[in-house]
């Protein structure tokens, strides 16, 4: 008896969990687009600027070559900084954001995917100039 509530507790969370994994495909596009709106406290751009920084820096705080710590930062600060974003923004300010984030994907596939080109194109440069340094 006690296993199958178990298991009953384990597909309840791996469901909400799996929501929640739903659900940020549209907020942080969303917490993104809210950065930019005028009536988006600042404290909340802040925040929202820090974790996307954060997401595109190649720098961490704790490598994440280090077992289970090195993903820890990645796995809390990342989703934490965007959860206070996200209720540091006004209600009505997010549900726009979140409508014009929905528009962004078209067949689960960023509509603006040349958005990424000038951070791709930034790897290519550091990895081309690493390479550099190594083979000469």
């Amino acid at each position: 008896m006690r296993s199958s509530r178990r298991r009953t507790r384990v597909d309840m969370s791996l469901k909400t969990l799996k929501q929640k994994a739903k659900h940020l495909k549209t907020d942080i596009p969303a917490v993104f687009i809210a950065m930019k709106h005028p009536q988006t406290p600042l404290l909340a751009k802040i925040l929202a600027g820090i974790a996307v920084v954060y997401v595109l820096s190649p720098i961490d705080l704790i490598p994440d070559f280090i077992p289970v710590l090195g993903y820890l930062d990645d796995v809390l600060l990342i989703p934490g900084l965007i959860a206070v974003a996200i209720k540091l923004i006004p209600d009505e300010v997010f549900e726009e954001c979140q409508l014009q984030a929905e528009d962004l994907w078209v067949d689960g596939k960023p509509k603006k995917w040349y958005y990424a080109l000038p951070i791709v194109i930034l790897w290519i440069l550091a990895i081309a100039f690493i390479a550099r340094l190594f083979l000469k």
